[in-house]
């Protein structure tokens, strides 16, 4: 409550609060005259954060990280353009963050992975495929 006194706000006499949805209220107040309050005046990002989940995010982080270290380590490597981050680095992120799901990975025989045409430590899908 600190750029926006909503205990003050609820007190006042005549003021009525409308919620039109979670985190989204109009507040009328006795002279016709209203204001839309977004999250109670807290943080949007944090308190209307109704875009992505916390996990969606980490995924998205964890790639940005492993790109940084691939580019760090393996500068060498790239020209100075854009790229898609390597389906192996891409699997990478996504094996750290099965367990979260309650997922346990298993692996691919050799006889699976010669029959699908992939190694069997991955990457498991072609650069060309966009998850």
């Amino acid at each position: 409550d600190n750029e926006i006194d909503m205990a003050g706000l609820a007190k006042t006499k005549g003021v009525k609060k409308i919620n039109i949805k979670p985190q989204v209220d109009e507040w009328r107040f006795a002279d016709g005259h209203s204001v839309i309050l977004l999250a109670e005046g807290r943080l949007l990002n944090l308190g209307c954060a109704t875009g992505h989940p916390s996990f969606v995010m980490s995924n998205s982080f964890t790639n940005q990280v492993m790109a940084q270290i691939e580019l760090f380590t393996h500068h060498q490597e790239y020209e100075k353009k854009v790229y898609t981050l390597p389906k192996h680095l891409d699997e990478r992120v996504a094996r750290l963050h099965l367990e979260k799901l309650g997922v346990k990975l298993t692996e691919l025989s050799k006889d699976q992975a010669d029959y699908i045409g992939v190694p069997v430590e991955g990457p498991f899908k072609p650069d060309h495929y966009r998850y």
